[in-house]
């Protein structure tokens, strides 16, 4: 089929940014659709582009023992827009990639608005011609119209899930008299990354009241249509943990492991709430986490039992909004787009990818695939012994139809290792792989660029 000569990508979030970035520094015209402000969500406080509406984290850089940190690093090689501008804007976060989100949304938005090939268009997209090449990348808040269109293109039902929203508390009202700052196991390269998370200690006593209380808590009411909504197990709300066993937070996130009071060495927590900056000054911390759906008035009672967060002052409670995804298996091919309605591709977390940065890189691969389709080309699948490959294969691959979820990227999805008992070494070895992989590939598909793409 024959389709117009510009490329639409629905969707201003992570994935859709890289996405039409993507193509227009492979030198096509796109035009960008976002809804904001014209429609606003429950969950997004700004019209910009990529904000960031749950954690600024997008967790480990770490390259060679680490999953997210090997897939960060495959779209640094193709110049990922989103991956560079994150480090640019970084925070100190020990091992992971935590972002100034204010920073990172404004540069994002400068970039893409001032992009000579890229137009913005500030409209909800409610219906897509047969004529026009779209990728769809409306992630987990696509409107109720535009998945009313999808489904009556695929005939299938979506899945709705929740996602929470952690607090995030002004630092200047934490009193540090009961806490102390180190990453885990003190992890880092810099004393900044090593000292990069506030630690609030609990003993038994005060850690088994603690459960009790968020499991009392007055919760926020669903509505009809949000009930029997299964959760992500990545983004369990805190009270759910706690529900689930009295001891399942002090082995989740509120684990002491790797931690030691310099204050108090001899006495070792029981349990650790920690808090991680949320901007490069550090004014804000984010309670890692600690995403819930209580209701405002429980979240800050309990969680100012938190020793040193007495007197803690909310910059913004959590909260929790619907996440939206397509059985991509059943009804994408290869080139990720709809088996019968194949001028619409789909890209990000509507895929079934999880987290901010799996998001951005099926918004890369799509990308590339509309633009080599406009070429008479299809892109070969990416080696699924990279992160990136494997990602594809997890939302491509018919077998996983039937019990479909949505995954962050892991080293479970890569075709396994045998032989290397040694969880370090493994690790090793599939991210040193990957990176063999993933240079073979990019050399080889021979994606033309004017401004540095693949």
């Amino acid at each position: 089929m024959k389709f117009d000569t510009k490329i639409n990508v629905i969707g201003g979030g992570l994935a859709g940014c890289e996405a039409a970035w993507q193509i227009a520094s492979l030198g096509k015209k796109v035009v960008l659709h976002e809804m904001r402000p014209l429609v606003k969500t429950f969950a997004h406080q700004t019209a910009d582009l990529a904000e960031l509406v749950c954690s600024n984290s997008f967790r480990s850089n770490d390259h060679k023992y680490n999953a997210v940190g090997q897939l960060q690093w495959e779209m640094l090689q193709a110049n990922s827009l989103i991956i560079r501008t994150g480090q640019k804007h970084s925070v100190a976060a020990g091992s992971a990639l935590a972002v100034d989100r204010v920073k990172f949304s404004n540069e994002i938005t400068k970039i893409i608005t001032e992009h000579h090939l890229i137009e913005i268009n500030r409209n909800e997209v409610t219906t897509i011609p047969d004529s026009e090449m779209t990728i769809i990348a409306t992630g987990p808040l696509t409107s109720t119209k535009l998945s009313k269109f999808i489904l009556s293109k695929t005939k299938k039902d979506d899945l709705a899930f929740f996602d929470a929203i952690a607090p995030i508390i002004y630092a200047d009202s934490i009193n540090e008299e009961y806490t102390w700052r180190q990453s885990r196991y003190d992890k880092g390269e810099t004393a900044e990354d090593r000292t990069a998370y506030l630690n609030c200690p609990m003993d038994e006593d005060e850690y088994y009241n603690f459960i009790e209380n968020l499991k009392s808590g007055s919760k926020i009411e669903f509505k009809e249509w949000e009930k029997n909504t299964p959760y992500f197990n990545g983004c369990l709300p805190i009270e759910i943990m706690a529900e689930r066993g009295k001891d399942t937070l002090r082995f989740g996130p509120m684990k002491p492991v790797g931690l030691s009071n310099p204050k108090d060495p001899k006495k070792k927590p029981f349990a650790v709430v920690q808090l991680r900056k949320e901007n490069k000054l550090g004014t804000l911390l984010n309670m890692v986490g600690f995403q819930t759906k209580l209701t405002h008035s429980a979240q800050v009672k309990i969680f100012r039992q938190i020793p040193g967060l007495q007197n803690a002052k909310f910059a913004r409670l959590g909260g929790i909004h619907r996440n939206t995804f397509i059985n991509s298996p059943k009804l994408l091919d290869k080139q990720l787009r709809l088996v019968n309605q194949n001028n619409i591709r789909f890209a990000g977390q509507i895929t079934g990818v999880e987290g901010y940065v799996e998001s951005a890189a099926i918004g890369m691969v799509s990308a590339w695939m509309a633009v080599l389709e406009t070429q008479g080309k299809n892109l070969p699948s990416p080696p699924k012994e990279t992160c990136i490959g494997a990602l594809h294969s997890h939302i491509t691959n018919p077998s996983n139809s039937k019990t479909f979820q949505p995954m962050n990227v892991n080293f479970g999805l890569l075709p396994p290792l045998h032989g290397i008992k040694s969880k370090k070494d493994r690790y090793l070895a599939y991210t040193n792989r990957a990176k063999e992989e993933w240079k073979k590939w990019l050399k080889n598909i021979f994606l033309k660029t004017s401004e540095g793409a693949a």
